[in-house]
């Protein structure tokens, strides 16, 4: 079937899809690379330098970050955008739906209200952190990541941010999954049951993965606290973040 043959909300739900899958994506892959300070300083401050180009063009370039936030960003909105297509547009309809999932206790009605509340936050928490990184590219490295968590007092935005991200990206690719995959009816329950299963072990995951290296930035931070603003140079001596 052709693009041009898909109706306009098919067309919407298709897109609001792939725009939440590479979200996913890039949510796992940046929490991955965020947690290399479990790792020690010098690692975090490798995986800075990699994403500045620093490894290819032997020199950093912060606004290949602004770059890559910027995209992301732009990615977020379109996803809000087709997301927003499908939420109670009043408080009566938010009633009716409370009424409708109280009396139903239909579990997957439930994330699907989860997800819309983790939606809206997101908007909020994930936009501001995508923006700070977008104007300060050149503040993430081992200190200044950690100076920015604790004395700058951003794990207020990060804790919350870390929980609503990670609750929002497990059940979607679960909805995913039902959603698209070639699932034979006569198998739809056993499946459910275990991608549920599967969402909240990577849930559970990540968010302990995430909390633990959020620890260790505000550990870094508190002890940093009377240098803020000195960079980490890195074993080898070079170019402090």
């Amino acid at each position: 079937m052709s693009i041009k043959r898909i109706s306009g909300p098919a067309l919407s739900d298709l897109l609001q899809s792939l725009t939440g899958l590479l979200l996913v994506l890039f949510v796992w892959g940046h929490m991955f690379f965020e947690s290399s300070i479990l790792l020690g300083k010098d690692a975090m401050l490798w995986v800075t330098r990699m994403f500045e180009g620093e490894h290819i063009f032997g020199q950093p370039y912060p606004l290949l970050v602004s770059a890559v936030a910027a995209a992301i960003f732009a990615l977020i909105a379109l996803h809000a955008i087709l997301a927003l297509r499908k939420f109670p547009a009043s408080a009566a309809q938010y009633r009716r739906f409370h009424q409708h999932m109280e009396s139903m206790h239909h579990a997957d009605t439930t994330l699907w209200y989860v997800q819309v509340v983790t939606g809206f936050s997101l908007f909020f928490l994930a936009s501001a952190h995508v923006f700070l990184v977008f104007i300060q590219p050149d503040n993430i490295g081992p200190y200044a990541s950690s100076d920015r968590i604790w004395s700058g007092r951003f794990w207020l935005l990060y804790a919350p941010l870390l929980v609503c991200v990670h609750l929002h990206a497990g059940i979607g690719i679960y909805r995913l999954v039902m959603k698209w995959a070639p699932i034979p009816a006569a198998q739809t329950q056993q499946v459910r049951r275990r991608l549920k299963i599967a969402m909240w072990g990577i849930i559970v995951f990540f968010i302990a993965l995430g909390s633990a290296s959020l620890v260790t930035y505000m550990k870094i931070g508190y002890d940093h606290a009377d240098r803020v603003g000195e960079r980490y140079h890195g074993a080898d001596g070079r170019g402090g973040v």
